[in-house]
């Protein structure tokens, strides 16, 4: 994949100028943008395979769990707009630096566990989990974001608890994740 920076693309028929990449997930692409004469996050959806995890229709997806993230009570960033065509979500930019890169760059998550635990009691109470690695949280202003729009029907295996927390200090796993995404970044 070619990212192409200063791009302008169509989202509901307005440009939004692509600033910089942001991060690649399971679902998409997502860069910092300007839209309407403000900031903020596109995300392109993509077609990748990935062998971990199972997709419908991606763009319906994000919108439908957008709304059960907001009905839940879940920190998110608000929606701005999202093209169903053109596969293109435009949401509010949360400025901060994500809950990995405090660990990744040796600081504590611990002032932001208490945060993330009662997000998880919201989403449980929702029948929900929400994808806990840290990548899809950021800090701003003392108080942490969910950013991802992601969630799926909840299961003890895949709860803060049990596996999230697991990223969320510089645990094996985590050592592990870290050591593999340098090896693809030099492989890449």
């Amino acid at each position: 994949m070619i990212y192409n920076m200063n791009e302008t693309v169509s989202v509901c028929k307005k440009p939004c100028k692509k600033i910089k990449l942001l991060g690649h997930g399971k679902g998409g692409y997502s860069y910092l943008a300007e839209y309407e004469g403000q900031m903020v996050v596109l995300k392109e959806i993509h077609h990748e395979p990935c062998s971990y995890y199972n997709f419908g229709n991606k763009i319906m997806a994000e919108e439908n769990d957008y709304k059960r993230l907001k009905e839940a009570g879940i920190r998110i960033p608000k929606m701005i707009a999202i093209d169903i065509e053109a596969e293109r979500i435009v949401k509010e930019y949360i400025e901060g630096d994500t809950v990995f890169d405090y660990v990744k760059n040796g600081s504590d998550a611990e002032p932001y566990i208490q945060q993330v635990r009662e997000m998880a009691s919201l989403a449980k109470e929702a029948n929900l989990n929400i994808d806990y690695f840290p990548t899809n949280f950021v800090i701003s202003k003392g108080i942490i974001w969910y950013v991802d729009y992601e969630c799926n029907e909840y299961s003890d295996e895949w709860n803060f608890e049990n596996w999230g927390i697991k990223y969320w200090y510089r645990s094996p796993e985590f050592i592990s994740y870290m050591t593999k995404t340098v090896i693809n970044a030099k492989i890449m």
